[in-house]
């Protein structure tokens, strides 16, 4: 058998005294900080699986559920959390407890020993995500391991069995399939050679859903054109309903807009019962006019995420003609992309949003 160069000796060696470090790292810690033990242990557990290339990929599959049994949750993301007793949380999890804790009225709590968590209570374990980030996993398209900071490149860019799409998509071609297999699908693809009027008809079905994804865009560039504009910035804080079992409700502070006075309200999942026990979570809200006004008052407008804020909500444009005896609309959906992104505004303090108000003139 053949000598092993240089090279990979030093990167076993480096691996190995890695791997002794930080198990006995993992020790001299386990007493003062769980999270930090935990955290040395997967460095330490990474290390070795460096070591072991020869593993097997149901021998990985049993390390990464040993991993996850210790910590107490699976390992979907790269950033965990830790409570003051050193329990892990991934973010998801973490902004769900904090999002579920706001819909009951109660203080959100470590899910292992019930302590008190928060944004400014917990903080991130960068121990753990750099361990975590050398785990194997399994891609999704080849079912071969590689270490999760690689893992999303490879199945971007360099898995021969990530689906992909024919480069002649862009006239009505639909295939998918894996991208070992694109090179002969192009070639033998029959839509080069279709004719021009075959192709007039696959565009035109193209172009409508074109023009409809930008009749959105148009008509807030003919908004931005209207004489009376106006915008602010809202901030909805959380209230309780009077009733037996109360109900969360965000409501915003008098504000003014165009020269009116106006309020905003939400809820949540249009006030049911108990939004806490559903996965799927929404927002709704209304604008209500708070001045009187002496003629009717016929206005656009549209909620978008605040300065400073990372929250996805796609532009939605309402209108609404308000009077004295009409002056607030219906509830209509805040689009928000995901029950994701709502739970991170449930798990703000306060949610912060523009408003954009524009007023038709006749």
């Amino acid at each position: 058998m053949a000598p092993k160069p240089w090279g990979e000796w030093s990167m076993a060696l480096s691996h190995l005294a890695l791997g002794v470090v930080s198990l006995h790292a993992a020790l001299s810690t386990a007493q003062a900080s769980r999270g930090a033990a935990a955290g040395f242990l997967l460095q330490a557990l990474a290390a070795a699986t460096m070591l072991a290339p020869g593993l097997g990929t149901d021998e990985d599959c049993l390390a990464g559920a040993w991993v996850a049994t210790v910590i107490g949750l699976p390992l979907l993301a790269f950033d965990f959390h830790w409570c003051t007793n050193g329990h892990l949380m991934c973010a998801g999890c973490f902004i769900h407890l904090l999002a579920d804790a706001r819909l009951k009225e109660e203080q959100a709590t470590c899910p292992n020993c019930r302590c008190e968590i928060s944004k400014s209570l917990c903080c991130r374990n960068l121990a753990v995500e750099k361990a975590v980030s050398e785990l194997p996993s399994e891609c999704g398209f080849c079912l071969r391991q590689f270490p999760r900071s690689l893992l999303e490149r490879h199945q971007k860019e360099e898995c021969q069995d990530r689906v992909t799409q024919c480069k002649y998509k862009r006239i009505g071609c639909p295939w998918h399939g894996p991208f070992h297999e694109l090179t002969v699908h192009e070639a033998a693809c029959a839509h080069p050679t279709k004719t021009g009027n075959e192709l007039m008809e696959i565009l035109d079905e193209m172009d409508q859903s074109h023009r409809k994804e930008m009749q959105l865009y148009n008509s807030i560039f003919s908004l931005l054109s209207f004489e009376k504009i106006g915008y602010t910035e809202v901030q909805f804080r959380p209230y309780r309903t009077d009733d037996f079992i109360t109900r969360l409700y965000y409501e915003t502070p008098r504000f003014t807009v165009l020269n009116q006075t106006w309020v905003l309200k939400a809820r949540v999942n249009d006030s049911e019962r108990n939004p806490n026990l559903s996965c799927k979570r929404t927002l709704s809200f209304q604008l209500l006019l708070k001045s009187k006004v002496t003629a009717p008052l016929e206005c656009s407008f549209l909620l978008l995420k605040g300065p400073y804020d990372d929250v996805k909500i796609s532009p939605v444009i309402y209108h609404f003609v308000f009077t004295n005896e009409s002056n607030e609309t219906d509830y209509v959906p805040l689009p928000i992309v995901d029950s994701v992104e709502c739970n991170k505004l449930l798990a703000a303090k306060n949610i912060n949003l523009r408003l954009f108000l524009f007023q038709i003139q006749k």
